[in-house]
């Protein structure tokens, strides 16, 4: 691997991925607000943001990777030279939201039946559900300013999206405080404030960006929103023909871990708040390369679009390399930090030595886990998805979810491992997933070529 090059490629890479990740960190930043929140509130209300969010963030993630088919679709326009289609383009994809967040806010106001039917404690389930129905309210928004922020980044300016999310961060908190602790004369909700202030905040940023891309001059020329296009089926369709992948795909690593928390339910609520704990800071970490990941989408499907095969090959692995870097020094970061991290989370300290033993072990995910993102994102720049579907339901849910159940909760070799079985089984996994992953890329960027 060229020095020279690694330096070339990754430059403009990161100048793109850090507004990204910025943006990730500021919205990442809402569960992040909402776990500790909750945890200094009680053990009750923070395992109840962690049912519900196991339940909610799979469903967001659907919605956000079934519309990051916008993100290529601009990328590879632009990079050709073609951008009169644009507004078409981002119309159809607010359609084809649309179709999404009406099954979505079916299971959000029927979440209670999960939770039954996975055995969380009522106490805990009847808080969660009521948690899920409040966050409801916003995902009209959440479809919108998805939409828009996939078209901004498509087109390289990621800083718009930034700025919005952190200013969406900077209304959650407060919005948090006053909900959740009752404060200013508002009833005391608890962890159904965090749900209500996090609606709030998704309609605000909604409307933030919306207003930008509106008056802001170099989006004049694209006239978003100066031409209504009526839905069209066959758009909405090869819209979800080239989305819907995607959107599993991450829906598929996502639900992964949401029914790893309602198996761990019936294991008590500071089981169930540890590992809460510890997902929601590795969760955090994990966002440095998934920004490396998205931006490596905008950078091959451009290079893709004016025809330089050779070049989108190059972009995709010296990206991933840097992707290993970033968690080496992640890994490292995390063995010194967990003992004093777990203790912002909650003051309990079960919870705090479960959560910190919970984070050694993410340690020796966080290459494969970065290596597979980076890989997924290099893939879907060349618009290959649907490999990417069948290889993540494969080692997610066999091996992953199958070992991890099998560790945890049976009789096996080892014992019944509990709550690090289903981690053990995470590493393995994630390990596989990278590996095929990898292949996949090697092969596709080859035949380009």
């Amino acid at each position: 691997m060229s020095l020279a090059l690694f330096k070339h490629y990754n430059k403009p890479l990161l100048l793109l991925a850090l507004p990204l990740l910025g943006a990730h960190l500021a919205q990442t930043g809402m569960s992040v607000a909402d776990t500790i929140m909750a945890g200094r509130l009680s053990a009750v209300d923070l395992a109840a943001v962690a049912v519900g969010t196991s339940v909610f963030m799979p469903l967001l993630l659907l919605l956000f990777g079934t519309l990051m088919a916008t993100t290529p679709l601009v990328a590879q326009a632009n990079g050709a030279g073609n951008t009169q289609t644009l507004a078409r383009t981002i119309q159809q994809s607010g359609w084809t939201s649309l179709l999404i967040i009406l099954p979505i806010a079916f299971v959000l106001y029927n979440a209670r039946t999960i939770f039954d039917f996975m055995s969380v404690t009522p106490e805990v389930a009847t808080l969660g559900a009521n948690y899920l129905k409040a966050i409801a309210w916003g995902l009209p928004a959440v479809a919108v300013f998805q939409v828009l922020r996939c078209m901004c980044e498509g087109l390289n300016h990621a800083r718009p999206v930034l700025l919005i999310s952190v200013a969406g961060l900077l209304l959650n908190v407060p919005a948090n405080y006053v909900l959740i602790y009752g404060e200013f004369g508002f009833p005391k909700l608890g962890a159904v404030g965090c749900g209500y202030a996090t609606a709030l905040s998704f309609w605000f940023m909604a409307v933030l960006l919306a207003l930008y891309i509106h008056f802001e001059k170099r989006y004049r020329n694209f006239a978003i929103f100066g031409i209504f296009h009526a839905p069209s089926l066959k758009e909405i369709a090869a819209t979800l023909w080239l989305g819907l992948p995607i959107g599993l795909s991450i829906f598929v690593e996502a639900s992964l871990f949401t029914v790893i928390t309602l198996f761990i339910g019936e294991m008590g609520r500071f089981t169930v708040a540890g590992h809460q704990v510890a997902l929601n800071f590795t969760g955090l970490l994990f966002m440095v390369p998934l920004s490396l990941g998205l931006a490596l989408t905008v950078k091959v499907g451009h290079a893709i679009g004016a025809k330089r095969p050779t070049e989108a090959r190059q972009i995709a692995f010296y990206g991933i390399g840097l992707s290993f870097l970033v968690a080496l020094a992640s890994s490292l970061f995390m063995l010194l930090v967990a003992d004093w991290v777990v203790k912002l989370y909650s003051p309990n300290p079960q919870v705090q030595l479960l959560a910190a033993s919970l984070i050694q072990l993410a340690v020796w995910y966080q290459i494969s886990d970065a290596i597979q993102i980076n890989a997924a994102g290099a893939l879907r720049g060349y618009k290959d998805t649907r490999i990417i579907m069948l290889i993540t339901l494969f080692s997610y849910w066999l091996i992953g979810l199958g070992g991890g159940w099998w560790l945890a909760m049976t009789d096996n070799l080892w014992g019944a491992q509990g709550v690090y079985g289903f981690w053990y089984g995470l590493i393995a996994g994630l390990t596989v997933a990278s590996s095929l992953l990898m292949w996949r890329l090697n092969s596709t960027s080859r035949v380009r070529i």
